[in-house]
């Protein structure tokens, strides 16, 4: 007997959706655009697609719902951003700990390519539900970051649903373009998990590229450690 992750989270959504319709979506989008934890809205959607042809709901119910629900997650995600801004710096352990120069390269980031990249990333699969956390602490309006919340929004539920609504009882063919993001999506998982725990163990610095970190005297040190290293005796 094999384990799919994905097949696990599909499971659950469209038991939601199935048990408890529209209120299920719209608690299901707000957590999909929180993004923790990650639940894909290429599953959600085109299930509740899937719902509309069967006559569960009306198309326009279903969007409206899914861009409330989305909008709602985005928001809380942006909140946490921007008025947690002061908790995050310094925030975590050893070398997980969140500096106020992380929190500036956001800030640059934004600067750089412009506010209306959150509208693009909400057209990305998976990245879509992470932008909202350095939208926050960019300081970004929070009328410009509703507004491109929505141009990036509305496209994608629609698309979405609208494919589940033609594809009727066959909407888990999409899910053949899902599926090999299993195993992607587990090594990345496991990558990750890696990463972080050499960034604790003060092997490599918390930053991308990340950068081993070379010690000196006993003492680690880093490209990003504005501290000399102590004099060799």
């Amino acid at each position: 007997m094999t384990f799919s992750l994905i097949g696990s989270i599909v499971a659950i959504i469209t038991f939601v959706l199935a048990a408890v319709g529209l209120p299920g979506l719209f608690a299901l989008m707000v957590v999909e655009s929180f993004g923790i934890p990650p639940i894909p809205s290429e599953v959600i959607l085109p299930f509740t697609g899937f719902l509309v042809a069967e006559g569960a709901f009306s198309l326009g119910d279903a969007l409206a719902v899914s861009v409330a629900g989305a909008l709602v997650g985005a928001f809380v995600a942006y909140a946490v951003g921007r008025w947690g801004r002061q908790r995050l710096a310094g925030f975590g352990v050893g070398g997980l700990r969140l500096r106020a120069s992380d929190l500036d390269r956001f800030d640059r980031w934004f600067e750089e390519h412009g506010e209306p990249t959150v509208a693009l990333t909400r057209l990305l699969p998976f990245v879509r539900s992470y932008i909202s956390y350095p939208a926050g602490t960019a300081r970004m309006p929070p009328w410009r970051f509703g507004l491109y919340t929505l141009l990036g929004t509305l496209p994608w539920n629609l698309g979405l649903l609208y494919a589940g609504l033609v594809l009727g009882r066959h909407w888990s063919l999409i899910l053949a373009y899902v599926q090999p993001l299993d195993i992607a999506f587990a090594v990345a998982l496991a990558a990750g998990v890696i990463y972080l725990g050499l960034v604790a163990a003060g092997r490599l610095t918390l930053s991308w590229p990340p950068h081993r970190i070379r010690r000196a005297g006993g003492r680690p040190t880093s490209v990003d450690d504005p501290s000399p290293p102590p004099n060799e005796p």
